[in-house]
């Protein structure tokens, strides 16, 4: 069963958590001061800017604090500080009917991928692929001002592919699901990774070499994946070589697989990340090289 969290009001808490990589202070500073300015309540979750090493603190603290965000009823939205790795650890321990009891506004990407899809497979909740606190202000604010738009209204909202490159031409109707090719290859073949059947899968990447980019997209062929979803699109492949090689790749690994396939999602790690939702239904059309929700991310 879907579960669409509440709107977003002025007013409402926003809670900054940190489930992967650490982060200092000044990393979000700005983002605090933007969102404070914009009329939100800014909670910052109690060991936020923990250390273990590569982790913002161990596995039990992360999850204590995410927990005490679902459990807090002054936060609304829970936004990720950054990405980094560590989401996948503590995934067997969430508490996930605190999300079925109250439901929150979850967002991230990059790492916070294995959280998003964890979520929606679990409990049905509808996640928001975006903008984290550390990137807040990138992009001269309009990442968040994206995310703001799901989240606060119940408006028909387009994404724009016109500057992607059609792979398959088709149409298709699907349920979003998706975010880095990394994370989205690791989560297959465990129980937190929904069933690909009538899913647009969105893929973007960061730092890989073309060889693994092929040889994750192989991966999900291989699994079966790619060819069960109604449809894919292609986000952001930052600093992963010269842009006609990625495409050459993308193109290869996909134009048979018999569904609407099409570059140009604005989602991932440049410097443009409009927020997505996953869980919920879209329209895919490479006729008009768009890809629209057909209802909203939110309830009442």
């Amino acid at each position: 069963m879907k579960i669409k969290p509440p709107r977003l009001r002025q007013g409402d808490g926003v809670g900054i958590i940190a489930p992967a990589g650490p982060v200092d202070p000044s990393e979000i500073e700005a983002a605090i001061s933007l969102l404070e300015s914009l009329g939100f309540r800014v909670c910052l979750s109690p060991h936020v800017y923990e250390r273990k090493e590569y982790l913002a603190g161990d596995d039990e603290t992360r999850l204590a604090d995410l927990h005490e965000m679902f459990r807090n009823d002054g936060v609304r939205v829970i936004l990720c500080a950054r990405g980094g790795y560590g989401t996948h650890r503590i995934l067997e321990k969430i508490d996930y009917t605190l999300a079925q009891k109250s439901p929150k506004i979850i967002v991230g990407y990059s790492d916070i991928t294995a959280l998003l899809i964890a979520f929606y497979r679990k409990t049905g909740l509808v996640t928001f692929h975006g903008p984290m606190a550390r990137d807040l202000r990138k992009n001269e604010n309009r990442n968040l001002e994206s995310f703001l738009q799901l989240i606060t209204s119940d408006s028909r909202i387009t994404f724009s592919l016109s500057h992607g490159k059609v792979i398959r031409p088709g149409k298709c109707r699907g349920v979003l699901l998706g975010g880095n090719l990394s994370l989205l290859c690791q989560l297959i073949g465990t129980p937190f990774m929904p069933p690909p059947r009538g899913k647009i899968l969105f893929i973007e990447e960061k730092g890989e070499p073309l060889y693994r980019i092929d040889r994750m997209l192989t991966y999900l062929k291989l699994a079966g994946f790619l060819g069960k979803c109604a449809g894919v699109v292609f986000g952001e492949f930052s600093e992963c070589g010269e842009a006609s090689s990625v495409i050459e790749v993308l193109e290869e690994r996909t134009h048979e697989l018999g569904i609407p396939v099409v570059t140009g999602l604005k989602v991932g790690h440049g410097l443009e990340n409009v927020a997505v939702p996953v869980g919920v239904r879209a329209i895919l059309e490479t006729e008009t090289m768009s890809l629209t929700l057909a209802e909203p991310c939110v309830s009442k």
